[in-house]
């Protein structure tokens, strides 16, 4: 269960979850046509071991991303990661030099991606997750200066960003991926405070968002994971809240915002929508992609 003041690392509550994000990564990379290939991710399941591991070598048959709902979750991550990949090729064609990941988790951009000289990306995160990180990868170079910034996101994180040599007066790029759902509505507004008053004219920013379910069937779901010993499982680690769509935050402070339910990017990329009766058609119905250039 959250807390006001609780923490992680990789294998525990919300640290657990980037776990799970980068195997399907890896699963996808490992499909006769990929739609995003993250090399990284094997990387980093195989570091954990155990039933990591073994999900890569098809040794976990009963593991959650072997069902169904694991192939749904499989192609949802395989797109959201391609388009948030194109997001940054595109900033940084734009210009953009400072790159900061929000909740970095397991991204492996700074490794994986082309990025121009004097690129730096700035990844905050729990210092836990940090540090795995950089164990996993002690033997591979990124293509970027990378600073680490552990920090929690409920704190000062502006000025912990400035600390490390982020300049609020040149653009930025920003990216929240698979963050929002895991603040509450109050914290989501904050967050996009800061990204907007550290964003200079010509930055960029995206995120992924979800818009909040019915909130019997969420309390229904909670109940569930609860009853099967879950407390640490998705329903009991997510705030089912949205202060206000990004596109509509953003566009009324000179950003202009595009939006892309995911359903269309799925449909754009080639992969299946899920089923209107499988367990993931809820989870996929609701999460939108938004990427945003701040014009004045």
């Amino acid at each position: 269960m959250r807390t006001d003041d609780d923490t992680w690392d990789i294998t525990t509550s919300v640290g657990s979850t980037a776990l799970f994000v980068a195997a399907a990564r890896a699963l996808e990379a490992q499909k006769p046509d990929p739609v995003a290939v993250d090399e990284f991710a094997e990387v980093f399941c195989r570091a954990v071991g155990g039933e990591w591991a073994d999900l890569l070598d098809g040794g976990a048959p009963e593991h959650p991303l072997m069902t169904e709902f694991g192939a749904d979750f499989v192609n949802f991550q395989a797109v959201r990661t391609r388009y948030f990949d194109d997001y940054f090729r595109a900033a940084a064609a734009a210009g953009v030099r400072q790159i900061v990941l929000l909740a970095a988790g397991l991204d492996s951009r700074g490794y994986r991606l082309d990025w121009p000289d004097d690129t730096v990306l700035f990844e905050l995160d729990q210092p836990q997750v940090l540090e795995f990180k950089r164990q996993a990868l002690a033997g591979h170079r990124p293509r970027a200066e990378r600073r680490e910034i552990a920090v929690d996101l409920r704190n000062d994180w502006p000025q912990a960003l400035r600390d490390h040599g982020f300049d609020p007066a040149k653009p930025s790029a920003w990216i929240a991926e698979g963050l929002l759902i895991y603040l509450p509505a109050a914290a989501q507004r904050q967050l996009f405070t800061g990204i907007d008053a550290m964003a200079a004219p010509g930055s960029h920013a995206a995120v992924e968002e979800a818009a909040p379910m019915d909130a019997a069937a969420f309390e229904a779901k909670k109940a569930e994971e609860q009853a099967a010993g879950g407390d640490d499982t998705f329903f009991n680690l997510v705030y089912n809240e949205q202060h206000e769509p990004a596109a509509d935050w953003f566009g009324a402070r000179g950003w202009r915002a595009e939006t892309t339910p995911l359903t269309d990017w799925l449909r754009s990329n080639d992969r299946p929508v899920p089923a209107d009766d499988s367990e993931a058609a809820t989870m996929v119905s609701t999460i939108s992609l938004v990427s945003a250039v701040k014009t004045g």
